[in-house]
């Protein structure tokens, strides 16, 4: 079975390159992150017409969850146990969207950006990956043998190799330790990261100022975890860096996994 993850930056704007792409990668299950659209205007349709289910959270026009799957989809959840909230009033963004698919429990994230170190934002990001770290180890107490998967954007570089340039990244976020420290609670927790092995060096974002793109001056940000008995699936990884190349691209690339499901 084929899983991947994208970030999409807004699923209308990038509905054909979408579509187009499911169909030529003959890929199973897709989990898109930033597709920016209420739920009352996602395009259905469109999967559908290619053969495939969708299920998305999005409340406006930020943010946003979706699972495409041509394997099935099933227990579909808005997000998960204890996921903090954000806003006044407070409540749970659209950031975490779970199915099942294939056998496979699918989580498409898109962790809170930070902004800045001393933005109160920060504070909702580290608590946000807490939480879903505490969430995924309670998934392994209560099955250890369960096939989960939790892709999407993390807004975390977890290692110097993640950005082009580390000095560029000095007293920012997505670099900072307690970002770190909380990606590797996830990793302590038990799930494996998937994809680094089969794509050493690569990135997955490059910003759309500033030539980033032609300069490879990109960021490794959108990962795969697996879960102990996933992982011992998983049969390759692959970054389309092509994706971010030609007009109306998305600025991240799809992070593709070969699993043996």
């Amino acid at each position: 079975m084929r899983i991947a993850t994208w970030n999409v930056n807004s699923i209308r704007s990038r509905l054909d390159r979408v579509t187009a792409w499911l169909q030529r990668t003959g890929t199973d299950v897709l989990a898109m992150q930033e597709t920016k659209v209420a739920d009352a205007k996602f395009p259905v349709m469109d999967f559908e017409a290619i053969g495939y289910e969708v299920a998305f959270h999005g409340l406006n026009q930020w943010n946003g969850v979706a699972i495409a799957s041509r394997v099935g989809l099933a227990d579909v959840q808005t997000h998960f146990d204890e996921q903090p909230t954000w806003g006044d009033p407070p409540a749970a963004e659209a950031r975490a969207l779970g199915a099942t698919c294939g056998g496979v429990r699918v989580w498409s994230v898109y962790v809170p950006n930070g902004r800045t170190l001393v933005d109160p934002h920060y504070l909702y990001k580290l608590d946000w990956l807490a939480a879903l770290r505490n969430q995924a180890a309670t998934w392994l107490e209560q099955d250890g043998e369960a096939r989960i998967a939790l892709l999407g954007d993390f807004n975390v570089a977890p290692l110097d190799e993640d950005v082009w340039d580390t000095s560029v990244f000095e007293g920012a976020t997505h670099v900072s330790p307690p970002e770190r420290d909380a990606f590797a609670s996830l990793q302590e927790a038990g799930f494996a990261e998937v994809s680094r092995a089969h794509t050493p060096g690569a990135y997955t974002y490059w910003d759309y100022q500033r030539l980033r793109f032609p300069r490879n001056e990109g960021m490794r940000i959108d990962f795969a975890l697996a879960s102990p008995v996933l992982a011992e699936r998983v049969l390759g990884a692959a970054i389309d860096r092509d994706e971010r190349k030609g007009k109306g691209a998305s600025d991240h690339v799809p992070v593709v996994l070969e699993v043996d499901a």
